[in-house]
């Protein structure tokens, strides 16, 4: 078997048959059969051997051999001991801790922690139950990680977390607030912008009522791809948003009012997207790093 000489004059001139590989051999890969190659193209360039990939799809020649994808699955974000890849923002040591296998948040002071990295694409997967009637708690992604001044919460995209009483104790004009409140509201919060897929004014409300109350666990799929967010709450997909002002960002949780338990708090990261520079929040401790080298 020979390549024509018109198919190696096309890789030569592209640049695509050089030095890549073995000597003395082409290797088409659905056989695995070695194949001595010609000396030389038509137009008298040499041809140094490679290996060349063959499409499955397409059964087309080409001369590179691209590295495989990273194969996708989930980690652990909370190993169930300690609290190793979190870092307090604003909150206290007494705020967060570990029993019995279990992320424990104090819901006070009012506050956040948030996680060592960034992350742009991903599915989060995170179980959570209020231990107070009326608590309130949440999960940020595409966070700044830091807290403005005069706030206590950062910028990013807030997944809410609300204990089913919440709407009796916060009335609206004398009549419980609308219970669209405590079943996975979507918002982007100081200053994060969005389009809600159900919207409630700037937030998105989920069109199924699906939390459970005081004690009971319920289990979210977080997936963020691309400025979209979309929730899962206790197995079905309810909610979401679209065209979000930042698209990589720290995770953060939330401390705020009331005692919350987290666990099974797992990530699967995805290839990342095209992003412009004002889509990425600040990485902390960057600007620190660079006035070191400065000096």
């Amino acid at each position: 078997m020979r390549f024509t000489n018109r198919v190696l004059d096309v890789l030569v001139l592209s640049g695509c048959v050089g030095g890549l590989a073995a000597q003395g051999w082409f290797l088409p890969p659905e056989t695995g059969e070695k194949i001595e190659p010609p000396a030389a193209t038509a137009t008298g360039a040499a041809v140094n051997p490679t290996i060349l990939a063959a499409s499955a799809s397409r059964r087309a020649w080409t001369g590179l051999t691209k590295p495989a994808a990273p194969a996708l699955g989930f980690r652990d974000l909370f190993n169930g001991r300690d609290l190793s890849g979190w870092i307090d923002v604003n909150t206290s040591p007494k705020t967060w801790s570990v029993r019995d296998g279990l992320l424990v948040c104090k819901g006070r002071p009012i506050g956040v922690m948030r996680s060592d990295r960034q992350y742009e694409n991903f599915i989060l997967q995170i179980e959570w139950r209020h231990m107070e009637a009326g608590g309130n708690s949440g999960v940020f992604v595409w966070s700044e990680g830091s807290v403005p001044k005069g706030k206590r919460l950062p910028k990013g995209m807030e997944v809410q977390m609300l204990e089913l009483d919440w709407v009796n104790q916060h009335p609206r004009r004398g009549k419980p607030a609308p219970i669209a409140y405590v079943h996975g509201e979507l918002f982007g919060a100081n200053g994060l912008e969005t389009t809600p897929d159900n919207p409630r004014g700037r937030r998105s409300k989920s069109i199924e009522n699906r939390c459970k109350g005081k004690g009971e666990w319920n289990s979210y799929v977080v997936v963020c791809v691309d400025g979209v967010v979309k929730l899962s709450v206790n197995g079905k997909f309810v909610n979401g948003v679209r065209n979000s002002s930042v698209r990589k960002g720290y995770l953060c949780l939330e401390s705020e009012g009331a005692e919350i338990h987290f666990r099974k708090i797992r990530i699967m990261e995805l290839p990342g997207g095209v992003l412009r520079p004002e889509q990425t929040a600040a990485v902390i401790g960057r600007k620190v790093r660079e006035n070191r080298k400065e000096r």
